[in-house]
């Protein structure tokens, strides 16, 4: 048997490399506590991303590294602790939102919001405390995609707004505010600033991840999200179709000039399956968001089918990683969801915006 020491304990567990962030358990400093109970090995390890899903693969990579060494009484506990990542510099911060997600496409009628609300629910399943706010002032579809666009939102004693819980998540949406068949005939700036008061003027409550579902394009919402929302990282959605890609790619550009970490690129309605036969068709095409992603050098973080049940779930206001938890559609997005959450480690951590002033 090898020597039971720190030491020796940390040397051999440099072989174990988390999938997700890419680094080894020990350099990244997953591994919280190492004690000793007689021969027993026990080994705390704190991710600061979400990914319970993941938790036993990891437990049992540590068990079979030790065993490999002739350690063999090994008890392995992981916990989480989701911490706040760097954002733009001079930008007011959201005390009670840790990290804030914007997920964006170039164009319209890629699936975009109802990957938002998947990846949302997908964060929340795998441990993570998540609100989704909908940018969408001209067409809010996150109400009806959690099945509670006949709810309202009350008021603090403060006059701040109450999030509506949609499957436990906390969400606001212009579409709470007006009614369904409403339409918001408002110029820009009065877009820009509906926006602001829905993500200031909001009560949220300790949420470790917000993601912002955005309108198409790069307009005069996304050029509010970079100058005035705290945004720690994007992601983009796209089709495999080139014109969809086309639009994708200024999304992407537009992030980059506005000093957004692009977090990677999902690539939705990727390949049918027919409900009745199984035949394969790419019906958009094959790889475009992949060839993307590589031209881009980003993350690739993987690719949804164009399935009926998809769709028919949101209108449903059930999403998928809801209704069927352990689907293979849903374990796709919790796949996406971990991903997304471990890329964003590997930011600065935040810091204090003002220094701390001691007077003696």
């Amino acid at each position: 048997m090898a020597d039971l020491t720190i030491d020796n304990i940390n040397n051999i567990l440099t072989n174990v490399v988390d999938k997700y962030t890419e680094q080894d358990i020990v350099s990244s400093n997953s591994i919280n506590t190492i004690e000793f109970e007689g021969d027993k090995v026990k080994i705390t390890i704190e991710l600061n991303y979400p990914a319970k899903g993941y938790h036993h693969e990891l437990s049992q990579q540590i068990t079979d590294t030790l065993a490999a060494q002739e350690i063999n009484n090994v008890e392995v506990t992981i916990d989480t602790k989701i911490i706040k990542y760097s954002t733009q510099k001079g930008v007011a911060i959201l005390s009670e939102v840790k990290n804030i997600i914007a997920v964006a496409s170039g164009k319209g009628g890629v699936g975009k919001s109802t990957t938002s609300v998947n990846l949302a629910l997908a964060l929340q399943a795998e441990g993570a405390k998540v609100a989704i706010l909908d940018a969408d002032i001209y067409g809010p579809s996150q109400p009806r995609m959690l099945g509670v666009s006949k709810l309202k939102p009350d008021t603090s004693a403060e006059g701040k707004l109450l999030p509506i819980l949609g499957h436990g998540m906390q969400s606001m949406s212009i579409g709470y505010l007006v009614d369904e068949d409403n339409p918001m005939i408002w110029r820009g700036p009065m877009v820009t600033q509906a926006l602001e008061q829905m993500l200031r003027d909001t009560l949220w409550r300790g949420v470790d991840y917000m993601i912002i579902d955005l309108p198409p394009g790069t307009g005069d919402t996304q050029l509010t999200l970079s100058q005035k929302i705290p945004v720690s990282g994007s992601v983009i959605v796209t089709t495999p179709q080139d014109i969809a890609l086309l639009d994708a790619r200024k999304g992407l550009k537009m992030f980059e000039k506005v000093n957004i970490p692009i977090l990677g690129i999902i690539e939705n309605m990727s390949l049918h399956i027919c409900s009745k036969c199984g035949h394969e068709e790419a019906i958009f095409g094959t790889g475009g968001g992949e060839m993307m992603a590589t031209e881009a050098d980003v993350n690739f973080l993987g690719a949804l089918p164009l399935e009926i049940d998809i769709r028919t779930d949101v209108d449903e206001g059930t999403p998928t990683v809801a209704k069927n938890p352990n689907g293979r559609v849903a374990e796709i997005y919790k796949e996406i969801a971990r991903k997304v959450s471990a890329k964003l480690t590997q930011q600065d951590r935040a810091v204090s915006a003002f220094p701390s002033i001691t007077i003696e």
